[in-house]
């Protein structure tokens, strides 16, 4: 009867443990990042407990940056945003402590279709909206209120082929006062290797305004090939242990901006800006507080602004006016205080949103397209 009765616990115990690490291993699995390296996400099919995978995919962009945050193991990460809209009510942060990225095998977040492929059109971009409070207090207790979209604290990263939005708050309610959103941003001042192109950013800022959409600290930041239209500021420089190297913008078009195209506040003199265009814009440039440094400009084309270059400012300001000749502007450069450009503003054109074909400045290719 004893040995029975042992020979029947031990089984029991034998099943529940089977039964523990076949339920474990397959949570693991779907909590863990696919053998390919590639995560998909879909926003209408996709659910946040399934494997990740093509057949499989996620909902959130919250659940990829998760489960790579959490992955332990090195070589490269590529997530695939499906068309449609992915709301972020929490900031989404890239953090892995255990994984390693590096120069070619880097963390890419991007559109499953890309603006050169044969099947793309404007309206197959995912939409990043930022809808989360502005609960983040950077500058103190009295700040209005911030918020952050994508935060991306690792190096090695290139987010590709997004449609990103602000976020539908009243930017302005008082005199000095300004709640905002950045729907990309990077903070760590000894990283490296950050690479935004392609993206479309779209802002109103009446409706849902888009404050800043790339507030990028650290070494190595490039900027290409990405259309700013009716932003506030486009490109931040933010921060960084020692001024700034490998630091690029060029094929950008930035449309409508009312803040200022470019703040160069912590890039080295190596700066290179090249084939962009900047129209209708409040301040096309904002220096350092200092201004010390000077930088080139080639092959680009600023028409229709108010104040060409400034120094310091902020989040409530644009400071000063500064020297204009701390930019270098050269032979090839186009730069006309009055001006206008020919936008295409039929929705169905694959061009749209981009400079007419042989209008003023469309040579120079700025835009999504890298064909």
């Amino acid at each position: 009867m004893y040995k029975n009765y042992r020979y029947y616990l031990s089984t029991i115990v034998l099943l529940l443990l089977t039964f523990s690490t076949a339920f474990g291993q397959g949570w693991n699995n779907k909590a863990s990042i696919p053998k390919d390296g590639n995560i998909y996400l879909n926003p209408e099919l996709g659910v946040d407990t399934n494997e990740g995978t093509k057949e499989s995919p996620l909902k959130s962009l919250y659940e990829a940056a998760r489960r790579v945050n959490q992955a332990n193991g090195k070589g490269s990460v590529t997530i695939l945003l499906t068309e449609g809209i992915y709301g972020l009510d929490a900031t989404v942060t890239f953090h892995p402590v255990n994984w390693h990225f590096t120069k070619d095998e880097r963390l890419t977040i991007r559109a499953e279709v890309l603006p050169d492929d044969a099947d793309w059109g404007p309206a197959r971009m995912p939409v990043i909206v930022s809808t989360m409070p502005l609960n983040f207090k950077p500058g103190g207790s009295d700040d209005p209120g911030t918020s952050y979209g994508i935060q991306i604290e690792t190096s090695h990263v290139t987010i590709q082929g997004l449609r990103v939005l602000g976020t539908p708050v009243h930017e302005s309610p008082q005199d000095g006062v300004v709640r905002r959103n950045y729907p990309i941003v990077r903070e760590g001042m000894n990283l490296d290797d950050l690479r935004i192109t392609q993206c479309l950013f779209l802002g109103d800022k009446n409706a849902i305004p888009n404050h800043l959409p790339i507030l990028a600290s650290g070494q190595g930041i490039v900027v290409d090939h990405c259309v700013f239209y009716n932003v506030k500021d486009a490109v931040v420089f933010f921060q960084s242990e020692r001024p700034a190297e490998r630091c690029e913008m060029h094929h950008n078009l930035i449309v409508g901006n009312y803040g200022a195209a470019v703040w160069s506040w912590t890039v080295a003199e190596d700066f290179k800006y090249y084939n962009n265009v900047v129209a209708n814009a409040n301040i096309f440039w904002v220096l350092n507080e200092d201004a010390k440094n000077s930088y080139n400009i080639s092959n680009s084309m600023v028409i229709g602004y108010n104040e060409l270059v400034h120094k310091g400012g902020g989040a409530t300001g644009f400071g000063v006016k500064a020297d204009p000749k701390k930019l270098k502007f050269g032979k090839d450069v186009i730069i006309k205080k009055e001006g206008k450009i020919e936008l295409e503003e039929d929705q169905t054109n694959r061009n749209y949103l981009h400079l007419k074909p042989g209008t003023l400045g469309a040579n120079l290719g700025a835009g999504l397209f890298t064909k």
